[in-house]
């Protein structure tokens, strides 16, 4: 439930998100959080994040600093 509230999510977390593209396979990427892009306080679908690689994808996992 924290991947879908923006509160939970800061930048420089690590977490796991996965892009649009690889909705129907669940492919996860990890990175830490550059930007919150979604506006709202929750989504359904997980808080949409841009990743300091570039990445942009919605969060499914928030990362201890050690699974980074």
């Amino acid at each position: 439930m924290e991947n879908k509230q923006r509160s939970k999510i800061q930048p420089g977390a690590a977490v796991e998100v996965v892009q649009k593209q690889h909705q129907a396979t669940g492919t996860l990427t990890k990175g830490t959080v550059k930007d919150i892009l979604t506006k709202s306080q929750t989504h359904p679908h997980g808080i949409k994040v841009r990743l300091t690689s570039g990445v942009v994808g919605r969060v499914k996992n928030i990362l201890a600093e050690d699974e980074a």
